[in-house]
This record gives C-alpha cells, sequence and structure tokens, in this order.
C-alpha cells in the first residue's frame, strides 16, 4: 500500500511538473510574440512616420496632384500619366491624407496648405504649371522644345545635356521645395515622356528610404531619375543618374 501511495505521489508530482513546464512555455510563447508584435508595430509606424516626412504628407492633411494634358491632345491625359496620378493618389491614401484633383491649365493658385504633386512637362504646353514652377523655384533647369534635332526634349542642368531617347533611355527631373507663401511641399515630377513621369514616381514610392540619405536635405531636393532599357523593363528599371541640387536652384549665370 506504501509503495503504491509512493509511486501515485511520484506520478502526480511529474505530472504537475509537466504542467508547470507547459504553462511557463505557453506564457514565454505569449510573452515573445507580443514583444515581436509589438516591434513589428513599432517598425512599420516608424516606416510610415519617415515616409510621411519624406513626402511632407500630413495625416489628416490634403494633398493636391495637378495634371497635365497629352502633349498633342488638349483636355485628354496620357495613359501613363494617369498611372502616375494613381500612384500618388494611393500613397497619400496609405498616410491617410485627402485627394484632390486640379488641371494644369485651369489652377492658378498657391498650393497654400496642400501638399502638391505636378506632373508632367512644360513642353508642348502639357504643363504650364510646371514651367511656371521651373521659373520661380529651379532656375537652374532649362528644357530644349520638341524638334528634329539630336537635342529634342533634353533636360539641361548646369550645361550638362540628358537628351531623350525615346523607347530606350529617357529621363525625368523630381525636384522638391516649399514655395514662400506655402505651409506645404511641392513635388515636381517631369519626365520626357509620361512614361519617365510614371517612372519617376514609381521610383520615389521605391527608393524614398535610401534617396533621403542620398540628397543634402528632404525638405529640398533636384534630382534626375534615369529611365533605362524600357523595351525591356518598361518603366520600371529606374535609378539616380544624379542629384542636382546645389544647380538646379541656382539661376544660371
Amino acid at each position: 500500500m506504501y509503495a503504491t501511495e509512493v509511486r501515485v505521489q511520484g506520478e502526480a508530482a511529474e505530472m504537475l511538473s509537466v504542467m508547470v513546464n507547459i504553462a511557463v512555455g505557453l506564457v514565454t510563447s505569449v510573452i515573445s510574440g507580443g514583444c515581436v508584435w509589438l516591434w513589428q508595430r513599432g517598425k512599420h509606424a516608424r516606416a510610415l512616420r519617415r515616409k510621411e516626412i519624406f513626402f511632407g504628407i500630413v495625416p489628416g492633411g490634403e494633398c493636391l496632384i495637378v495634371m497635365n494634358d497629352k502633349y498633342d491632345r488638349p483636355g485628354s491625359a496620357a495613359h501613363r500619366d494617369v498611372r502616375a496620378m494613381v500612384e500618388v493618389a494611393t500613397l497619400a491614401s496609405e498616410l491617410g491624407c485627402q485627394v484632390s484633383l486640379e488641371s494644369s491649365k485651369d489652377f492658378h493658385a498657391s498650393n497654400a496648405g496642400r501638399t502638391e504633386f505636378c506632373i508632367g512637362g512644360p513642353w508642348s504646353g502639357s504643363n504650364p504649371r510646371t514651367g511656371g514652377h521651373l521659373a520661380a523655384h529651379v532656375p537652374g533647369v532649362a528644357w530644349h522644345p520638341f524638334d528634329s534635332g539630336p537635342d529634342s526634349n533634353a533636360i539641361v542642368v548646369g550645361g550638362d545635356l540628358f537628351r531623350w531617347d525615346r523607347g530606350n533611355e529617357e529621363y525625368a527631373l523630381v525636384a522638391k521645395f516649399t514655395p514662400p507663401e506655402s505651409a506645404c511641399p511641392v513635388f515636381l515630377v517631369c519626365g520626357q515622356s509620361s512614361l519617365a513621369n510614371q517612372a519617376a514616381v514609381h521610383f520615389l514610392k521605391r527608393t524614398h528610404p535610401e534617396l533621403a540619405k542620398a540628397v543634402p536635405s528632404i525638405d529640398r531636393f533636384c534630382i534626375l531619375v534615369r529611365v533605362s532599357s524600357i523595351a525591356t523593363y518598361g518603366f520600371q528599371r529606374t535609378g539616380l543618374e544624379r542629384d542636382v541640387t546645389a544647380t538646379a536652384f541656382t539661376a544660371a549665370a
């Protein structure tokens, strides 16, 4: 009888030990899982905050998209420019910002308290607001008009020429600045084609953490984005061609 009682007590103690170990394991797993969840949530929040700061988008604020016309069809927009607009609208929505849309030919006002994305180049009347922004805030940049020569639609910065090799290699100028009369920045996205516009927006969204480290200041910068191997990769093969901040914001002598 005594041996049986001892054996039962031993089995009970062993079972209790197993249950305690299971309970400790469960508690440890819950704590570990909670810590991982909190860390991931914090990481996501920090990433969103960095994105907000880079793009100058305030949650609960408003994002203004100024659209261009298709160069040969006034009153209509190129398919890829619409895609660029959708990319910007998606970004603003992700950051909790309302979106408003204006036509570049009809909007004549300051962006004031709205973060502005002005899409499209100044050539052939596609986006006259872009031309105004360039003249007022980015005087170190010039744009060759469309013609039959080799420099047609080329971007000129500080004497350097960035030619348009349509459908093969193209460029987009991207500038961020805040006009003196405004509380929020302007993002100027002007490519040599609608494909280059879409590529530039895609590039900004994909590489903004790296760009934030590459430019002298995220409050004001100007870069050239190169789009290459277009026949193979469309708008998706992009790279930072050059940071032209120092030259772009200085008037040519």
